[in-house]
């Protein structure tokens, strides 16, 4: 009988244990439980190296949330499976559908919330389901999503179309402001989603200061925000990805270097 391992993620630790004891029940399950975000993202590592993979996930929605004071970070598919930025369960999903694409993702929710549904599909997640579904209910979900099948309730699912229809308006404006910045302006935002000052931007692309300056003026106004963390923020919307920090090439002048 082929075996289906899967690790529960949940800071609440009574739930996690509850959870993790009643599939284990299921003579076809292995199943461990992790505590946090970090804690998970190292068992991942730990089953990898040891040949044994995780199946699924089942991810807490509001993991990490109480612990960074009721903040609700947005998806980092960037940052990978090691990356700190991995705080809350939607980012989690994110972060293991960049690092180890074939392990499923299913988001375990106290409440229905359409916004947050949309994002956990949009990080990477098979599936969403009410924490207190039966058992049942609950291992055909993660059965199902091995078949490669997504399971929203249906209560969600015109919430969420919404959702995603708005999310995919937003991204179109947004890429459509980011191709009205040329060559250099593009680089620069990409120093920018990269987290990079204006020093560190002069230092890595051989300007001085004061031209990275302009630049950095220059994208604001031709994406119409008033601040680095809105150009980010929009830019992430369009796509745009941050500029590596090390072992690439620079553009100069709109010519590789």
């Amino acid at each position: 009988m082929a075996r289906i391992r899967v690790l529960v993620v949940d800071d609440h630790r009574i739930f996690a244990e509850s959870l993790a004891a009643a599939l284990a029940a299921e003579p076809d399950v292995d199943v461990s439980a992790a505590g946090s975000g970090p804690a998970a993202l190292r068992c991942l590592e730990r089953s990898a190296a040891e040949g044994r993979r995780y199946d699924v996930m089942l991810i807490d929605a509001e993991l990490g949330i109480l612990a960074t004071g009721g903040a609700r970070a947005v998806p980092v598919p960037d940052s990978g499976p090691n990356g700190s930025a991995l705080v809350d369960g939607i980012s989690l999903v994110a972060g293991v559908r960049s690092g180890q694409p074939s392990v499923r993702t299913v988001v375990l929710a106290e409440k229905d919330d359409p916004r947050r549904a949309a994002l956990a599909l949009q990080a990477g997640a098979s599936g969403w389901v009410a924490k207190d579904c039966s058992l049942q209910r609950l291992l055909a979900v993660i059965r199902g999503v091995l078949r490669d099948e997504t399971h929203l309730p249906a209560a969600l699912l015109t919430g969420v179309l919404r959702e995603l229809t708005t999310a995919r308006k937003h991204r179109t404006e947004s890429e459509q402001l980011v191709e009205s910045l040329t060559p250099r302006e593009r680089e620069v935002l990409r120093c920018m989603v990269a987290g990079l000052g204006r020093k560190a931007v002069a230092e890595r692309l051989f300007l001085s200061p004061h031209t990275v300056r302009t630049h950095m003026q220059n994208v604001l106004g031709k994406l119409g925000v008033h601040s680095t963390l809105a150009a980010v923020a929009l830019a992430r919307r369009a796509g745009v990805g941050p500029a590596a920090l090390s072992g690439d090439v620079v553009e100069r002048g709109g010519q590789l270097a």
